[in-house]
């Protein structure tokens, strides 16, 4: 091979490799949806939607994983709220997926009852939805590594709201840096971390850490209050003041939830 065809095929070999990286670095996006409920028989409307007609139609078009996730029993919106996490690759899967469900007559039927529920029936009170970056540090979801019971799991959803755009980002940058791998390294089994590009309590991340039962999830905490990686991070400078305001809910995932 001479010299000019070993450039050019060098050439492409390297522009491949930078395409490739570049790919697999390219961050999901997210929505949580709530649906805020008011009693039992609005939580089964939204379990036969979601279980029946919702999760199997974002299968076929392409959305592998969907997450659906209440609220344990210890919480104060326990049987309120019924939430929904849907991994997107792209801005343009987000909002094709609307179209796609309106053609789809297998989705239609199986939803009617939904679709169709009356104005004195409805199956929620409301909805609150947020749209969601994947964070660098971890540009694509995870689906949890627990086995046990998923009536037994606590999943841990977390909001921290920054009071400036200029110190939630110092937060994002925190959790880039360092503070993701001490969940990893705790065995957390987080399913993802987000930045807020629309929603409520913004500037705000969100994120999700799992956990086999509260005992253990206590356990995490309490090591990671103590890991030295955190200790060495979390009175940095740059770092100061960062979260304003955390919001904790504690879930559990729904026996047809994909994560």
């Amino acid at each position: 091979m001479n010299a000019s065809k070993l450039i050019f095929f060098s050439a492409i070999a390297v522009a491949f490799f930078i395409s490739a990286n570049l790919m697999a670095q390219k961050r999901d996006f997210y929505e949580l949806r709530i649906y805020h409920i008011e009693n039992a028989e609005q939580e089964g409307m939204l379990d036969d939607y979601l279980a029946n007609a919702f999760i199997p139609a974002a299968h076929k078009h392409g959305i592998a994983k969907v997450g659906v996730f209440k609220p344990i029993d210890s919480q104060p919106n326990a049987g309120k709220a019924v939430y929904l996490f849907v991994p997107f690759k792209s801005l343009d899967e987000y909002v094709g997926l609307e179209s796609k469900l309106a053609k789809d007559q297998t989705y239609q039927a199986a939803g009617s009852a939904y679709i169709n529920a009356s104005h004195a029936k409805p199956p929620y009170k409301r909805i609150e939805t947020s749209l969601l970056q994947a964070m660098t540090g971890q540009p694509k979801f995870a689906e949890s590594t627990l086995t046990n019971a998923k009536k037994d799991r606590v999943y841990e959803l977390r909001s921290y709201e920054g009071a400036t755009e200029r110190l939630y980002k110092q937060k994002v940058k925190m959790f880039n840096s360092g503070e993701m791998d001490i969940f990893e390294k705790l065995n957390c089994s987080p399913i993802f971390y987000a930045e807020t590009i629309a929603g409520a309590n913004m500037p705000n991340l969100v994120y999700m850490t799992t956990h086999e039962n509260m005992d253990i999830r206590n356990e995490h905490w309490k090591q990671f209050g103590s890991d030295p990686d955190w200790a060495g991070m979390k009175d940095l400078p740059e770092y100061a003041n960062t979260v304003s305001r955390n919001d904790t809910k504690l879930l559990y995932p729904a026996e047809y939830s994909d994560l």
